[in-house]
């Protein structure tokens, strides 16, 4: 039976816009138990784009532990369970992606929303203090509880192994914000002592109607499907790898263009695709849909600091670079223990590819404006024993030009 959940979640900014953070619970709706928790500081935003991020930080964290679960959201915010519910309509621009990500998590009539008095909602409350607190000391936040602890509250709720449960995103600690992931070791040891290698082929997604355009297409916006053009892209790097045989497992990032890029290498290969929430795009916040120079037009002083520091987010609570990167780097060292000494083709976007490149290479978080990376383009880097990783391949379009 699928388990029922209680998601809390709360966010605020000190300003109004200004630092903001967000913090989400899940417990066990039968015992009240917390099975996760979650917080982040976001940067300058407002406290409605910090609830939101709460809410959806909440959906997932709950998806995680069980995808089919009856998912009940308690939250003060009258304005987030009112447009949610379906209510109130949405108007303002920076809200509406961050509602249709919300609704996208869990399966449409699975989830309910209530609201409680602040007092009621002290736990989300305090996390989300908690992760402000630790932006203003140029930290992240991290659990209170041990990833341990989390991972064996998560078993008994989805009936799994503590090692499964660990891989619920939330309840692992999150590194320093303001530290890069850490470099492989330099050095190799004699191939014969290393064994094979743990190899990502990494596949980006077909063309969509933005691509063209040259449009922010991130994980907070209106995920788009894959063009006509798009999907020939994708049926070419299909017959590409099919034609290679090393493939042996697929995975992709949820957002849909990835995964209809995935299922036509997946109908080639006649292999399983796996989601992995971590490989989706950065949230460009509310630069989504614009191209480079509506940004520059409307968001001049925010845009040049993007440009100029990794640390700095998108306007309206985007994701920065370093943040991707920290989530790229938890994400890709899951995998290489998932998938040890086999050859994984990762479906996937502009920005994770160009941080698993550019980790690989152990190059500066400005490299990744120096990339070049097509539509449909493979790259493949190869991760050794001794935690060396060999980058083989960057941006190879050439089954697009057949």
């Amino acid at each position: 039976m699928p388990h029922r959940f209680i998601v809390e979640a709360d966010g605020g900014s000190r300003g109004n816009p200004g630092p903001a953070g967000y913090g989400a619970v899940v417990r066990d709706a039968d015992t009240g138990q917390t099975l996760a928790e979650a917080a982040e500081y976001i940067g300058r935003a407002t406290n409605n784009v910090a609830e939101y991020k709460g809410l959806i930080a909440g959906l997932e964290a709950a998806r995680a532990l069980d995808a089919q679960a009856s998912v009940q959201v308690r939250m003060d915010s009258k304005l987030v369970v009112e447009q949610m519910s379906g209510r109130w309509k949405i108007k303002h621009p920076d809200m509406k992606p961050l509602a249709a990500r919300a609704q996208r998590i869990l399966p449409p009539g699975s989830v309910s929303y209530q609201w409680i008095p602040r007092e009621e909602n002290k736990h989300a409350d305090r996390l989300a203090n908690e992760a402000m607190d630790a932006g203003k000391a140029g930290r992240q936040w991290e659990p209170g509880r041990s990833s341990a602890g989390l991972a064996v509250a998560a078993s008994a709720a989805a009936g799994t192994t503590a090692t499964h449960a660990v891989e619920v995103p939330v309840a692992e600690p999150l590194a320093e914000p303001l530290a890069e992931p850490q470099a492989a070791p330099v050095g190799w040891a004699a191939p014969a002592d290393l064994g094979a290698p743990t190899t990502f082929v990494l596949l980006r997604h077909g063309e969509t109607a933005l691509t063209p355009e040259k449009r922010f297409s991130g994980s907070g916006g209106s995920d788009p499907a894959l063009s006509p053009a798009g999907r020939r892209q994708a049926e070419a790097a299909a017959a590409a790898l099919a034609a290679r045989g090393t493939i042996q497992a697929i995975v992709t990032s949820p957002l849909r263009r990835c995964r209809e890029t995935a299922e036509a290498v997946a109908g080639r290969l006649g292999l399983d695709v796996r989601v992995e929430d971590g490989l989706r795009e950065a949230d460009f916040g509310a630069w989504e849909g614009l191209t480079f120079g509506e940004v520059r037009e409307r968001f001049p002083e925010d845009l040049d600091a993007w440009l100029a520091s990794a640390k700095a987010a998108p306007t309206g609570g985007g994701e920065s670079f370093a943040a991707v990167a920290r989530r790229v780097a938890v994400t890709r060292d899951r995998l290489i223990a998932r998938y040890a000494g086999r050859t994984v083709l990762l479906v996937t976007h502009v920005t994770p590819v160009k941080t698993l490149v550019r980790l690989a290479l152990g190059a500066p978080p400005e490299s990744a404006f120096r990339m070049e990376l097509s539509a449909a383009s493979l790259s493949a880097v190869a991760y050794y024993a001794d935690g060396n990783a060999s980058l083989r391949l960057l941006n190879d379009t050439s089954h697009l030009r057949v």
